[in-house]
């Protein structure tokens, strides 16, 4: 299969599939006019590919680009990480990085609450000094 990305690219992706089990053959391919910026270009030509995984069923649509040849290799790229999400679940790179900002987040979080608290602990100090002193001796 022939895109206009670089060979490297290329073929990246087709080991990628290949590991995946997906094959050229499994996949239907179709076309539709896109929509959206691209003036008389998307008008004009079918650059929005449509794939569909007949042995899976999953199906997905590609309108990012303003050529088609982009269009049907990044369709390939997101077909390729739909499957992988499926049949590796909690284990695939989506996932994993989701995790990683949650993890980054919840960080994030407990310094934030961590300053709010030391904040207020000084507000707590410097309104102490402000009480009217107490005698005893009388």
């Amino acid at each position: 299969m022939q895109f206009p990305v670089s060979s490297a690219k290329a073929q990246a992706l087709a080991d990628r599939m290949q590991r995946l089990n997906i094959r050229e053959e499994d996949i239907d391919e179709s076309f539709i006019r896109s929509g959206g910026k691209g003036g008389q270009n998307v008008n004009k030509v079918a650059t929005c590919v449509v794939l569909l995984h007949r042995p899976s069923g999953t199906q997905v649509k590609c309108q990012i680009e303003r050529s088609q040849g982009l269009n049907r290799y990044r369709a390939r790229e997101m077909l390729a990480d739909k499957i992988e999400r499926a049949i590796l679940g909690a284990r695939s790179a989506e996932a994993e990085r989701i995790a990683k900002v949650r993890r980054q987040k919840r960080r994030r979080s407990r310094r934030a609450k961590e300053k709010m608290l030391g904040e207020k602990h000084a507000r707590g100090e410097i309104k102490a000094l402000r009480a009217p002193v107490r005698r005893d001796d009388a």
